[in-house]
């Protein structure tokens, strides 16, 4: 399946999993420390309150600075601007289809952020890179076929997406710990690039 129809059938808890992953990872452009969506992870487990998510949310909003709706005098950055609207675009409620249309944001936003933040990556490359959204399929080799034009940092995030829909398709709440690890190690990553292009500013 390619990372869109692995969207079109994932759960409400796979599909809220997928926009915090892809949220996480960019939280560096937005100053956040490592445990600031901590909670958001917690409340997606097994017993995790559902209805508690709009507070938690409101609170990482807070915390980050970000309003729930964004306008033009908010413009900055490019990339920091595209993870504002991600986290001003999260669903007060954890439905399936808030959630679903949220994971296809995100995951188009995430990827534009690490194209942004890749200066040998095409300008122009982003539409073609969601045209191919729809026809990469799940599975290491392959999907490696199918980013060999793509830049290593952009490449490397759509991998991640994969990845943790796999996971929390093959495995449920089970597979969030190991989906959380994937979200890590690229948020690791990006904070790298982000350190290194304020020291080249």
């Amino acid at each position: 399946m390619s990372l869109v129809e692995l969207i079109a059938q994932a759960d409400e808890r796979g599909l809220a999993a997928s926009g915090l992953a892809c949220l996480d990872r960019c939280v560096p452009l937005l100053g956040g420390d490592d445990e600031v969506l901590r909670p958001l992870w917690a409340n997606l487990v097994d017993g995790g309150d559902a209805g508690a998510w709009g507070g938690l949310l409101e609170r990482v909003r807070t915390e980050l600075g970000v309003a729930d709706e964004m306008t033009d005098e908010d413009a900055e950055d490019e990339a920091a601007l595209l993870v504002r609207r991600m986290l001003a675009a999260a669903p007060a409620v954890r439905s399936a289809p808030e959630a679903r249309v949220w994971a296809d944001a995100c995951s188009v936003a995430a990827l534009q952020v690490h194209r942004l933040l890749d200066p040998g990556e095409d300008a122009d490359s982003i539409e073609s890179l969601r045209r191919t959204l729809h026809s990469v399929p799940a599975g290491g080799t392959l999907v490696t076929s199918r980013t060999d034009g793509m830049s290593p940092l952009v490449a490397a995030e759509l991998r991640r997406q994969i990845t943790v829909l796999e996971l929390l398709a093959e495995h449920g709440t089970g597979g969030l710990r190991r989906a959380l690890d994937v979200s890590t190690e690229g948020r690791r990553v990006l904070r790298a690039v982000v350190s290194r292009r304020a020291r080249h500013a």
